[in-house]
């Protein structure tokens, strides 16, 4: 399948994953809300807050899904893929600004016996988070399924498939999916325990519980999408097999330097030093080196772009800098390698 179709099926996936976080959300913010004011419930205040930060959230996914797809131009030669990963960061913060510092508000407030709203209505509380918690449960399916898949695809279990990825739009899903389903059970046990035991100190401890999974849950997002935009380098397996058969071409002495970088979903850059063989001419190692972008690009969907220099293996500077990166140099040869 060619690679802006893969890129266009990934993207239509990710949208409805979003769409479908979208639209739950909203529906479970106004019901929290209406129950908050109701309960009077510092937990059911902090899940209110948190699902209107996740309805936020997914107004910003579907902003950055939209703006990345945009093709590549004069000013921007590789294209928007990196602003995917600006608007996933400004999730994290607004996880952290909108739904955790509200719920550490909310804690604190009724530890100190500040909170003044009237208490009662915990029935109407209950049924909110048992309906939240079915529509959360419902987006979730969809997350995981989309994280699974993606997995699957990648031949990576589920966890290193969510450390390595380069498509962050489902996974912010499915993490603040996930939350979404600890807070309701956090908001749920902080509300119960508040009327069995009639001290609102147990509303307290689920609210700043919540704050705590929802900085836990915008440190994760903030680290996976600072790592992508400084630029890290492509799936080491992807590596592998690049400098393998960089090597195994027949006009190569030596692979000198690879250099990959993720620049946009399944989008990769790949920069290679080689060392041609010296009875080559000038126009055997320009027909080599179209030929060799050609067939990595035919291997792997995700390589978007191929840039080869010719460079002798002896330099000392390039060795130099290459032995920094690597702790030493490259081989030629899968045999060698």
């Amino acid at each position: 399948m060619p690679p802006d179709e893969t890129d266009h099926e990934a993207r239509d996936e990710s949208t409805l994953t979003v769409a479908l976080a979208l639209a739950a959300n909203f529906g479970i913010a106004v019901a929290k809300i209406v129950a908050a004011l109701i309960t009077g419930s510092a937990s059911m205040a902090a899940e209110a807050a948190h699902s209107v930060a996740d309805t936020f959230n997914e107004v910003l996914l579907m902003v950055g899904l939209r703006r990345s797809g945009r093709p590549a131009d004069r000013r921007h030669p590789l294209g928007y893929g990196k602003e995917r990963y600006i608007w996933t960061l400004l999730v994290a913060v607004a996880i952290f600004g909108m739904g955790a510092l509200f719920s550490y508000y909310q804690g604190v407030q009724t530890l100190l016996g500040h909170r003044t709203g009237e208490e009662g209505g915990a029935a109407v509380g209950f049924a909110v988070l048992g309906i939240a918690f079915v529509l959360e449960a419902t987006s979730w399916q969809q997350a995981i399924r989309q994280a699974r898949a993606a997995a699957r695809a990648a031949d990576l279990p589920l966890r290193a498939y969510i450390r390595r990825t380069d498509e962050p739009a489902s996974i912010s899903v499915l993490l603040e999916d996930s939350a979404a389903l600890i807070g309701v059970l956090l908001a749920f046990g902080g509300l119960g325990l508040h009327q069995l035991t009639g001290s609102a100190v147990w509303d307290a401890v689920g609210s700043l519980l919540i704050g705590v999974l929802l900085t836990a849950v915008a440190l994760v997002l903030g680290r996976i999408n600072l790592n992508l935009l400084i630029g890290t380098q492509a799936d080491p397996r992807l590596v592998a097999d690049v400098r393998a058969r960089l090597g195994d071409e027949p006009e190569i002495d030596w692979v000198v330097d690879i250099v990959t970088v993720t620049f946009g979903a399944d989008r990769v850059l790949v920069c290679a030093r080689l060392d041609f063989r010296d009875s080559l001419t000038a126009g055997d190692v320009e027909r080599a080196c179209v030929r060799m972008a050609h067939d990595l690009r035919d291997a792997h969907d995700e390589i978007d772009e191929v840039f080869l220099e010719p460079v002798p293996r002896d330099d000392p500077e390039l060795r130099e800098r290459v032995i920094a990166r690597y702790g030493g140099t490259l081989r030629p040869k899968r045999s060698e390698s």
